[in-house]
């Protein structure tokens, strides 16, 4: 039986020539694929050195470096079990998913070492490294001690190769497993989807902690024996100067709205450009508009989550069908996705309900949640993504919301994206979020949070006047606030539930 681990395939990517540039960082350093060969290979031979059993967790806390990356690989290479957590993690939390995941070693920045090591020894971690974005640290030392030669662990499609734990927006956060099936089944689906060609060179701007900067674009570059222009953190005017030495660029919305801000970013600046690709949240469609405008570029949106890598895409090839904007495209080949209404049925075209997903890319379960494991699955084996959404009459999908963030307000839903729509598209309006709050009368109620664009003036009360005007009366906000700025994750999704805890008590 052949070897299903996914460096393996990742390996076999790679060029003939080793030798050549495979990692350019915004510091001036050059890794070739020979460097990733020896080091991955010497991190392997370093975590096999220290016995761990068999599945064994490496959790990682770390700045994003190339050598940050290079753990990862080696992980895999090794057959352990990678699990990247959030830079931005506070002791509470770091202590939550330490106990929870019981890593064998633990990899974290040397300003950190004091308190994760007294967290992770209380959970019964028998090793904690450092490794830090300048490299240097314990694991490189280590490392250094050992042979550039390994051999890459056998593994099959099911086994685990990463957990990912959920933001936790409502509740404790889950660990989603991911197998090397999991992950290389999506990654060659999407270098044939997204067109990877000879000579592509990705402008890698994201963190590594996330599926999309970890899985999509890592993935992606390496399966494709692609060089990476590496960037420690997003650098609007260092993206648009890159550009021309570039061909893939992948984003999160916040990302392309700050390079709409740079003065550089001109069609010739972006004439060397193949593809610009955003998820992780909603685009709206004025920053797609204002993009295709400026640069000339449609941007590609696609869809996916931590429990199943990439599951849908706008297409690549114009044969296949123009790029919506707010739309997500279609299943990816090998993805089934359905959406149903509360009774289980299917929903008719354009029809809004629950969005379920089935395929190879599609996660294990959750770590140690077999009961939740179980509720999140349909009895033939479809996975209740939690997101809301309509297929139109083309096949198209489009994501409504969350089904958490649905408001039933007097019996009748409201779907937030509906209602942020229409006040995204008033004079002035830069960004909305709609969110459901307590209301004696009607259970609940949404209130309408909205940021102006600069040298606007926003009046909350005629922005509900407007929306009168257009929509059903059990849609409209009862209050409507302007500010200065949403509370965002690390990825740029607004915290919806940071935004209900704050207005929980208007109507109380």
């Amino acid at each position: 039986m052949s070897n299903h681990n996914l460096f393996a395939a990742l390996r076999a990517a790679f060029p003939e020539q080793l030798d050549a540039v495979a990692i350019e960082t915004d510091n001036g350093l050059h890794y070739s694929w020979r460097d990733l060969e020896r080091a991955t290979a010497m991190m392997a031979n370093l975590l096999a050195s220290l016995k761990l059993p068999k599945g064994a967790r490496i959790a990682v806390q770390v700045e994003k470096s190339a050598e940050a990356a290079m753990l990862y690989l080696a992980t895999l290479r090794a057959g352990y079990v990678f699990l990247p957590l959030n830079t931005a993690y506070q002791s509470a939390e770091i202590e939550y998913f330490v106990g929870n995941a019981e890593p064998s070693v633990v990899v974290c920045s040397s300003k950190n070492v004091e308190w994760v090591s007294r967290i992770a020894k209380q959970a019964g971690t028998r090793h904690v490294f450092t490794l830090d974005d300048n490299r240097t640290g314990t694991l490189l030392a280590e490392a250094a001690r050992h042979s550039d030669q390994h051999k890459i662990a056998n593994q099959s499609e099911g086994d685990l190769a990463a957990i990912l734990y959920t933001s936790g927006t409502t509740g404790r956060s889950k660990g989603a497993m991911l197998t090397h099936g999991n992950m290389l089944s999506n990654a060659l689906v999407l270098k044939d989807c997204w067109g990877w060609k000879e000579g592509d060179v990705l402008i890698h701007a994201l963190p590594i902690f996330h599926v999309h900067g970890l899985f999509v674009a890592l993935h992606g570059a390496l399966i494709n024996g692609s060089k990476m222009i590496w960037l420690s953190k997003f650098d609007p005017a260092l993206v648009v100067r890159k550009m021309p030495e570039a061909t893939v660029f992948m984003g999160v919305p916040t990302l392309y709205v700050r390079l709409l801000q740079e003065p550089g970013l001109t069609r010739q600046a972006c004439a060397n450009m193949r593809l610009f690709i955003a998820g992780s949240a909603p685009l709206l469609l004025e920053t797609f508009n204002e993009w295709q405008e400026r640069t000339g570029h449609t941007i590609l949106e696609r869809y996916g989550m931590s429990e199943t890598v990439m599951l849908t895409s706008n297409p690549y090839e114009a044969v296949q069908g123009e790029r919506r904007g707010g739309t997500v495209g279609f299943p990816l080949p090998g993805v089934s996705l359905r959406v149903r209404n509360e009774r289980g049925e299917a929903c008719t075209t354009a029809e809004i309900g629950a969005i379920e997903v089935r395929g190879p890319n599609v996660f294990s379960g959750y770590w140690r949640m077999p009961e939740k494991t179980r509720e999140e699955f349909t009895a033939d084996g479809y996975f209740k993504t939690g997101d809301v959404g309509k297929i139109d009459g083309r096949g198209y999908v489009t994501i409504v919301g969350r089904s958490k963030d649905l408001i039933i307000s007097g019996g009748y839903n409201v779907y937030p994206a509906e209602i942020e729509g229409y006040i995204n598209d008033m004079p002035g309006v830069a960004e909305s979020a709609l969110v459901g709050v307590p209301h004696a009368d009607f259970g609940e109620v949404g209130v309408a949070i909205v940021i102006a664009k600069p040298g606007a003036k926003l009046d909350g009360n005629q922005v509900i006047a407007t929306l009168k005007a257009q929509l059903a009366n059990f849609k409209i906000p009862k209050k409507c606030f302007v500010v200065a700025e949403l509370p965002r994750n690390t990825m740029g999704k607004v915290q919806k539930n940071v935004l209900r805890d704050q207005h929980k008590g208007l109507f109380s």
